[in-house]
């Protein structure tokens, strides 16, 4: 016997593994689907596009057959069901079914909490329009050797990039913030104090417009910057000293050229 066979030796003595079937199944399909996402990444125009209505209407149909589905309901259908409980009466309490009493109450709870945390703080700006993504992104930039390469968008907004920031290499980048638009001050009110102070921004803590604008820390009317107070020597009731805290933007900072903003007291 050849040296090489002891794996046809070793099932021809004791058999198969008991998932044999299943792990061939599954590496089977993994390489099937492999194959097919190496076509549909060569393939270029019309057959790309014929490919892919093909796949999705397979996906479909997999999707809709409903043998797919025997597996999970035999997993669930094996769970152990609970003992039926002896009938009792409905006027006895207690004895029914478990009390939604403390769920109830939980939900009371944690809705009033939520009421006093969007109590706390009262921004000057209360309302903000939401955009789409596309607004202040508005033209791809035409790139590649024969200028066809329509994915990157730039950014003609304000924006605030951190100090530890690193740029992509140019191939990979997909947002575009421009130097001119890059601020690191704000020109931060007091309201109780009723003075302005121009403080270093630390970040972006949350633009109301689009998810997409605080992902890439772009700052426009109605965002809430966290700032860098050190300067104003505010201390907190234990006796330390505040560094960051939160300010509103009230202005329009891509026409006026900086930024003014509420601090939230």
């Amino acid at each position: 016997m050849p040296q090489n066979e002891h794996i046809e030796l070793h099932r021809r003595r004791y058999g198969y593994r008991l998932d044999h079937r299943r792990a061939t199944a599954e590496a089977q399909g993994s390489a099937r689907s492999t194959r097919m996402r190496r076509k549909q990444r060569r393939l270029r125009g019309l057959k790309a596009k014929m490919l892919t209505k093909k796949r999705y209407s397979e996906k479909v149909q997999m999707n809709e057959d409903p043998s797919r589905c025997t597996r999970r309901s035999r997993r669930s259908s094996g769970a152990p069901k609970p003992p039926p409980r002896e009938p009792c009466p409905s006027t006895v309490p207690g004895q029914g079914e478990p009390s939604r009493v403390p769920k109830v109450l939980s939900n009371i709870g944690s809705s009033r909490t939520r009421k006093e945390k969007a109590g706390k703080w009262d921004v000057p700006v209360p309302k903000v329009r939401g955009v789409g993504d596309s607004r202040g992104l508005p033209g791809s930039s035409k790139t590649g050797k024969r200028k066809k390469k329509a994915w990157k968008r730039m950014v003609t907004k304000v924006t605030f990039v951190g100090e530890g920031f690193t740029r992509k290499p140019p191939k990979f980048e997909r947002f575009i913030r421009p130097m001119a638009l890059r601020f690191k001050k704000a020109h931060v009110t007091h309201p109780e104090l009723k003075a302005t102070f121009y403080l270093p921004i630390i970040g972006v803590k949350k633009n109301p417009s689009s998810p997409l604008y605080s992902q890439l820390g772009v700052i426009t009317l109605g965002t809430v910057l966290e700032v860098n107070v050190s300067e104003l020597g505010l201390v907190t009731q234990g006796g330390k000293v505040v560094w960051g805290k939160y300010a509103q933007v009230t202005n329009n900072p891509e026409n006026d050229g900086c930024i003014n903003a509420v601090l939230l007291v």
